[in-house]
């Protein structure tokens, strides 16, 4: 399991990174689909960054830490941390769905990863306490 949420962690790596060149770009987007999909839009929009710092930013960081973390098998601190990593991103997909109008797909590609990492991460920690509970139980 490590690895597989390390090898997420380097896709959502990948992806915050693709979203911080956009929010840098001048000219058009190479992303820019048509009128619903498009990165330039959403990574120069006020939304994009947080405290002064841009959101992709924030990404690249949290997704860092959560493949640490999934490194050294801290499966319950992955947790905690990739908890409040989804309710942000959700905001900003809630941001993008009802206030820009417009989706970023690196935006879109972000949320599913940090969906998978915190669902798999719950997976896990919910395994290790099952198999702790039947090794008391056998005791």
């Amino acid at each position: 399991m490590r690895w597989i949420l390390v090898l997420l962690c380097v896709v959502g790596i990948a992806a915050a990174s693709l979203a911080l060149r956009e929010h840098y770009r001048e000219g058009t987007s190479p992303c820019s689909i048509n009128e619903r999909w498009d990165c330039g839009i959403v990574n120069h929009s006020p939304y994009a960054v947080f405290l002064g710092v841009p959101v992709a930013v924030i990404g690249i960081v949290g997704y860092l830490l959560l493949g640490v973390l999934a490194f050294k098998r801290a499966y319950r601190l992955m947790l905690l941390a990739a908890l409040p990593g989804l309710a942000f991103s959700l905001y900003l997909a809630h941001i993008e769905k009802d206030l820009l109008g417009v989706w970023c797909i690196y935006c879109v590609i972000s949320l599913g990863v940090i969906s998978l990492l915190t669902l798999l991460a719950l997976g896990t920690v919910i395994a290790s306490s099952m198999g702790r509970s039947k090794q008391a139980v056998q005791s």
